[in-house]
């Protein structure tokens, strides 16, 4: 995969080593001689020069939101620092933090996390909602002085009220997809109508985003941990060693459902087989360990459908509820018919009349093969009389970033950013009984599993996840791997620091530093859970 990469951007790579050819073909020309002393003092002077101007810039900017000065000495954002540091100073501050520690300090006061409270009329009797948090011992002995930090910021946090929608799903099954690159630019009434179906009826969600950070491994960390990912923490995920209260398989298995979880590539790639028994998924089985055994894993990539197929029978019958947890493949890139992606070549025929080009009609035809599975699931399960009593949810792990942004707009209906609406996808939670729900508030891939718990009636706290309940009176925000992000009021683009108001809508002087603040508080708490397992000081 990484050697298609290379071969896919081939000209960029020989014009990046022209320099270095010229200079083996030239280099009997080139003067090497020693400069003068008169010339080395004007360049430790150029040299000095440069570095005044940097600090007196970073200094006189300080105050700013994202500056230079926070980025240098309050803020650990690789992506950003990239941009506004350049990518030299950026990994040599990387690596120093690496060696040395850099622990990002939590903005507990002046930060405020609006919401309504929600309260209902019924025959004329008031519903107050109670608050999903639990009585948790924030007074617990520990010499760690980051989790003491940790405590204080969760105290705060006043955590998500209940809702109209806690308990709903109650005792159903549940079928939780991490879709590999599944992007709502390949929903089509016609060649995929199951994402159709399922993206248009249920919860319809008009403003989610799904978050591309660190490929397939961090868009699965934030499906299955509500937590914000980032490149110091999943090595810690990828051990497996840490404690998940509220991982999907230890919830599920606490109120009796029988649960699984499948992948139809490699049952160690990235580790998956530690972490996801950390989730509480035991029984795992992907390439490697079985799956190979029932199903074809001699073609790249493997069908979606024929994972459906051969493991529906594993469950179907269970008399108790029941949780399939899948992670899929048939979405991966790169997207030909001529490299040798099977997904691409199987669906060809049923592409070919699309007007945009090659590569958007191969990735479009690797989705059909995700929407067959899905029709298979949706099929067997009413023929078996349990469709109505199981809930459907399918989030992405990124969008397929292996498309250019010129195949992606061929299949849009609008031209996006490569920052904010590059991230714009689908969710699906969709249930065949329920009535159909309009949903506006801004959401990300985070938000998935709080929702899900508050949905199915899980006793949890919501203070000690990165995302919210999509469904509660919580703010809505989309968080992107820069700092920018997404509220009901307006985009922020962190690299320029351009705030795009909504139409009709107002802020105070003080709104755009208080998200931010939220902003960095979100991310910066799920490194710090990780980094001192602090669900099993906690909860253990």
């Amino acid at each position: 995969m990484q050697l298609s990469g290379i071969f896919n951007n081939i000209l960029f790579v020989i014009i990046f080593l022209l320099p270095f050819v010229f200079f083996l073909i030239l280099k009997k020309k080139i003067n090497l001689k020693r400069n003068r002393l008169e010339h080395y003092i004007i360049y430790i002077a150029l040299f000095c020069t440069s570095i005044i101007l940097f600090y007196t810039h970073m200094y006189a900017t300080r105050d700013n939101t994202n500056s230079t000065f926070n980025l240098y000495y309050k803020v650990n954002e690789v992506s950003l620092n990239i941009e506004k540091l350049g990518i030299l100073n950026a990994y040599r501050l990387d690596f120093i933090r690496e060696i040395f520690g850099f622990e990002q300090e939590l903005e507990i006061e002046n930060v405020i996390e609006s919401s309504t409270e929600i309260e209902e009329t019924r025959e004329e009797e008031p519903i107050v909602y109670e608050y999903n948090i639990a009585d948790l011992d924030f007074e617990k002995a520990t010499s760690n002085k980051t989790i003491k930090q940790i405590n204080e910021y969760i105290k705060n946090d006043q955590g998500t009220q209940q809702n109209e929608y806690t308990g709903m799903f109650k005792d159903y099954n549940l079928i939780y997809i991490t879709a590999e690159s599944f992007y709502e630019i390949a929903i089509d009434e016609e060649l995929t109508p199951t994402l159709y179906k399922m993206t248009h009826s249920g919860f319809i969600f008009e403003n989610y985003y799904t978050p591309t950070v660190l490929s397939t491994i961090g868009g699965e960390f934030q499906s299955l941990t509500g937590l914000y990912p980032d490149s110091t923490i999943l090595p810690t995920w990828r051990t497996g060693k840490n404690y998940f209260p509220f991982g999907l398989g230890t919830v599920f298995s606490d109120l009796g459902y029988s649960t699984y979880a499948y992948h139809n590539h490699s049952y160690t790639f990235q580790d998956r087989n530690k972490y996801l028994k950390s989730q509480g998924f035991t029984n795992y089985l992907a390439k490697g360990n079985g799956m190979q055994k029932r199903m074809n894993c001699n073609m790249w990539p493997e069908s979606d459908d024929e994972m459906m197929r051969v493991t529906l029978p594993d469950y179907i019958e269970d008399e108790t509820p029941f949780l399939a947890y899948y992670m899929t493949v048939s979405g991966h890139m790169g997207y030909n018919f001529t490299g040798g992606n099977a997904m691409s070549i199987k669906h060809k025929s049923e592409v070919k009349d699309l007007d945009v080009p090659t590569d958007a009609k191969a990735y479009v035809a690797t989705q059909i093969e995700l929407d067959r599975a899905l029709e298979r699931l949706v099929n067997e399960l009413e023929e078996a009389g349990k469709l109505d009593k199981t809930v459907f949810v399918l989030l992405a792990d990124h969008y397929p970033y292996g498309l250019s942004k010129n195949a992606i707009d061929s299949l849009s209906s609008y031209d996006r950013d490569s920052v904010v609406e590059i991230n714009h996808n689908a969710l699906i939670i969709w249930n065949s009984a329920m009535d159909d729900k309009v949903i506006t508030k801004p959401c990300m891939s985070v938000d998935v599993l709080p929702t899900v718990l508050n949905l199915f009636g899980v006793n949890y706290d919501s203070r000690v996840f990165t995302g919210r309940d999509i469904l509660s009176n919580s703010q809505g925000i989309a968080i992107m791997k820069n700092l920018s992000w997404v509220t009901d009021k307006g985009t922020y683009f962190a690299n320029t620091g351009k705030f795009e108001l909504n139409e009709d809508t107002e802020i105070s002087d003080d709104y755009i530093e208080n998200i931010n603040n939220i902003v960095k508080n979100r991310l910066n708490i799920a490194k710090l859970i990780l980094k001192t397992n602090y669900y099993n000081y906690l909860f253990n």
